[in-house]
């Protein structure tokens, strides 16, 4: 149980770091110039991402057997 619970742990975390890295090149990526990024937009945005990448993973991860 543990042992699975630590994989799905894992998982879950790398998928939400990824998650979390994507939004914020795409939220980056919106600006003409980089010195109008509205960083707290980016990092807010992220952040949920990846909270939202995390509440997805309970459903289940492929990269985790049952």
């Amino acid at each position: 149980m543990k042992n699975n619970f630590l994989k799905w742990l894992k998982a879950a975390g790398i998928r939400a770091l990824k998650t979390v890295a994507q939004t914020a090149v795409a939220t980056i990526g919106t600006t003409a110039v980089l010195s109008e990024v509205d960083w707290k937009i980016v990092i807010s945005s992220a952040i949920l991402a990846g909270i939202l990448s995390l509440l997805t993973s309970i459903a289940g991860l492929p990269e985790v057997e049952e």
